[in-house]
């Protein structure tokens, strides 16, 4: 049960925002919306305002902006396919800024509510070779032989390799040196101290975005690595391997389960500015193209190729799923 909740959240969150994305950009730049649903399927709830039905449907796995003129010829001023490059552009472009936007608010919330650690001592365990070198709860780790400790892993480094060090600490405002030799417990080697944990804002909201950062260029190094054969394409996930994900990690807890919908968000972002027919880095292309050279290709013609772009990512769904279910019955 817990688990369909969280495959249920994870979806809501990936796909909604994403299609909230769109819809706040087409009305910025005035495009007509004539739907913006919550959920797929059939309808829950309908409420027409202006111009636009705003409806919940019966399952809650995303939603949809369904803009004039998005797909199809429209004579509509206000349509999607008459509107000039830059706001077509500004439009594709807001879903995968929203998934990027929620990764970022996600990761930077973890940040904030675990706390980021410093360089500056909470505890000293008793007996510890921290307290037999007389290290004190509040004392600021400078240096460690000489080098800077700028953040805690420079520390937990430096003693990892378990030979003496020397560290230049700052306690009450004046400089302390103190030799420490680490000890070995459970397979690895400590002083015995903890850090102060920030969780002030600004570092919570920095801290989430060099995380988010550094899924980005992990991300960019799989499609590299997709694109060029060394990843094949049965190694590839869908939704049903995202609720497998889900299920095997539950045990492991919500900050596991927040750090997963952060990177996929990220992912659907990516993948959506992939320049292939039918996503939006796909219509993005074909804007410019149009820009360039313009009317040499159709409204008709390009909804065609989106189409066809369409049928392709649905095979592809068809064939990930396959790969999961085959993977959870062997």
């Amino acid at each position: 049960m817990i688990t369909a909740i969280l495959a249920i959240l994870l979806f809501v969150i990936l796909i909604f925002p994403h299609e909230l994305g769109h819809f706040i950009a087409a009305k910025a730049v005035g495009v007509q919306v004539n739907e913006f649903s919550f959920g797929m399927g059939p309808a829950l709830w309908k409420h027409q305002k202006g111009e636009t039905l705003y409806s919940i449907r019966a399952f809650p796995i995303g939603g949809y902006c369904a803009m004039e003129g998005e797909n199809e010829e429209s004579d509509n001023e206000r349509a999607f396919n008459n509107k000039p490059g830059w706001a077509k552009i500004i439009v594709l472009v807001a879903g995968s800024f929203m998934n990027v936007l929620i990764a970022l608010v996600i990761m930077s919330i973890m940040m904030g509510y675990y706390g980021a650690a410093t360089t500056t001592i909470d505890t000293v365990a008793q007996g510890s070779p921290a307290a037999e070198a007389g290290i004190l709860s509040g004392d600021q780790f400078l240096s460690a032989d000489g080098k800077e400790v700028e953040y805690w892993t420079d520390l937990q480094q430096t003693v990892s390799d378990g030979k003496p060090h020397s560290f230049v600490m700052l306690r009450d405002g004046s400089e302390v040196t103190v030799d420490v030799q680490a000890e070995k417990t459970d397979d690895r080697y400590i002083i015995g101290v903890t850090p102060m944990m920030d969780h002030s804002p600004g570092t919570a909201i920095r801290n989430g975005a060099v995380i988010s950062w550094n899924m980005v260029k992990t991300l960019k190094d799989v499609f590299q690595q997709l694109f060029t054969g060394q990843v094949g394409m049965d190694e590839m996930s869908g939704p049903v391997g995202m609720v497998s994900v889900v299920h095997e990690n539950q045990s492991r807890g919500m900050q596991f389960f927040f750090y997963l919908l952060a990177f996929i968000s990220l992912n659907l972002a990516i993948f959506n500015m992939l320049p292939l027919p039918a996503l939006d880095g796909g219509r993005i292309l074909f804007v410019i193209i149009r820009t360039l050279t313009g009317r040499m290709i159709s409204d008709e013609l390009e909804a065609r190729i989106h189409g066809a772009g369409m049928l392709l990512l649905l095979a592809l769904m068809v064939f990930v799923t396959w790969n999961d279910i085959t993977r959870l019955l062997s």
